[in-house]
């Protein structure tokens, strides 16, 4: 291994062997209560404007932020370094390279310490201004004693027409293969406890499936609606129609892990 920073060992997929970690990513003593990760690629100039605005939406409660760099190749780093430096409670993980938006998650919630996870697109285009309203039904929810999932809606979608169009098609087509009963899977803005995120299957992907594979784990999936904003710095990094056809291989594969879960019922001892 070059350098000093520390190395994290996976092993689902032969490109997510090395995980990076900023050597200077001390924890404070206290868990907080949510964490937000952030997968980034190429995002150099979202990365200041969106932390600054966590920040202001989480004033008052304890929370920590997690991006990980999926392996960019622009100053996404640097920007990442000048946050921590000015004080924010930020803390980096990069990979090597590029490994995927699902892959991203999976890392920063594996070292997200907070008991909730908040996610959101690092394009800023999701509102961290929802995040504590979603936060607030997900802990009500969840005094019920069921796993929740908060989904956030994009009920004003501020994307391209053919992005639009491809979200809308594989909404339709996700839940008439998956019975999901969420209208926006796609939707970068999501809440759910830690616990119950590591207790799903995990596989390339998996982010856009997060309602069904909760649903199989006997969880709750509700959809919130959020703000939603154009994109105002930068450009996409993971792609449109170009993943509509391996959606296709993801759907049957989830259909197919919905078929063959079982969720036993304990009886009490004797």
């Amino acid at each position: 291994m070059r350098g000093d920073a520390p190395l994290l060992a996976v092993t689902w997929r032969p490109c997510y062997r090395e995980i990076l970690m900023s050597s200077d990513n001390a924890m404070p003593p206290a868990a907080p209560l949510i964490s937000v990760v952030v997968p980034v690629r190429n995002e150099a100039s979202n990365i200041a404007p969106l932390i600054a605005e966590i920040r202001a939406a989480l004033a008052g409660v304890a929370h920590e932020i997690v991006y990980v760099d999926d392996g960019s190749t622009d100053a996404t780093p640097q920007e990442l370094a000048a946050a921590r430096a000015e004080g924010a409670p930020l803390r980096v993980l990069r990979h090597r390279a590029s490994c995927g938006q699902s892959a991203a998650v999976i890392t920063g919630v594996k070292a997200a310490r907070g008991e909730w996870i908040a996610t959101l697109d690092g394009d800023g285009q999701n509102d961290p201004a929802d995040i504590p309203r979603l936060l607030a039904r997900a802990v009500a929810e969840a005094a019920q004693g069921v796993p929740v999932l908060i989904a956030g809606h994009r009920v004003n979608r501020r994307d391209s027409t053919v992005k639009r169009f491809s979200s809308r098609f594989a909404n339709r087509f996700r839940a008439w293969m998956l019975r999901d009963a969420t209208p926006d899977t796609g939707c970068g803005l999501k809440v759910f406890s830690r616990a119950l995120f590591l207790s799903l299957p995990h596989f390339d992907h998996m982010h856009r499936f997060l309602p069904a594979l909760t649903l199989r784990a006997g969880g709750v999936v509700i959809s919130e609606p959020v703000n939603h904003r154009p994109r105002v710095r930068g450009k996409s990094n993971y792609g449109t129609l170009d993943r509509l056809a391996v959606s296709i291989l993801d759907l049957i594969g989830v259909a197919w892990l919905q078929r063959r879960g079982k969720r036993p019922v304990i009886e009490p001892e004797a």
